[in-house]
């Protein structure tokens, strides 16, 4: 089975580096426009998080193919840190503590990333059992989900960061059906941004 993985698309948040998890912000219209430029694989079946940043971005992708909505697959809750950027969080006890931790402490008032990963990738088990060989599911979530995913179940194997990929960007990958291997390495970071970012 192919599984492709896109990010959605940028919204006003994430043009200005913004922690942005829980907020359900809508495609900005550079997003939009941005999405609608590319090029991407055909999919048989789309499955979305509930948030309008990746309804939208799928729906553009996919027009006339209604995404199967999975909660799990939703952003991280950043607690305290939502909606903020570096430099506004920056002198922050809180947060200099969580860059402390290498990104693996909890969000005050938030998610552990641990909690995350977990639910995301329990979420994708829970999505992708439900389809046979011959179907090409596109996960169209966001980045810490694919982030979250990959690092859990990707061949070759890779830590969380390894997988970041920018807004519009992804994976294509075989499911076997315990693993997700990677038709691009990770390494080849040019190759699999070309394959996104055609015109």
């Amino acid at each position: 089975m192919r599984i492709i993985f896109i990010r959605h698309g940028m919204t006003a948040g994430n043009a200005e580096k913004r922690y942005i998890g829980r907020t359900d912000e809508p495609l900005s219209e550079k997003g939009a426009e941005n999405i609608a430029r590319k090029k991407y694989p055909p999919g048989d079946i789309v499955v979305t998080s509930p948030m309008r940043r990746c309804i939208e971005t799928a729906r553009i992708i996919y027009p006339g193919c209604e995404p199967l909505i999975c909660d799990e697959l939703r952003e991280c809750d950043f607690g305290d840190f939502e909606g903020k950027n570096y430099s506004e969080l920056n002198g922050n006890a809180a947060y200099q503590q969580w860059i402390d931790s290498g990104g693996e402490g909890c969000f005050p008032n938030g998610e552990a990333p641990a909690d995350f990963r977990k639910r995301c990738t329990e979420g994708f088990l829970r999505t992708v059992s439900g389809f046979g060989e011959k179907y090409v599911i596109a996960y169209v979530v966001h980045g810490g989900t694919i982030m979250s995913v990959l690092s859990e179940l990707a061949e070759p194997k890779g830590s969380y960061y390894d997988f970041h990929r920018e807004n519009g960007c992804g994976y294509v990958t075989t499911w076997d059906g315990s693993r997700l291997m990677l038709i691009f390495a990770v390494a080849v970071r040019l190759a699999v941004a070309a394959l996104f970012n055609s015109s």
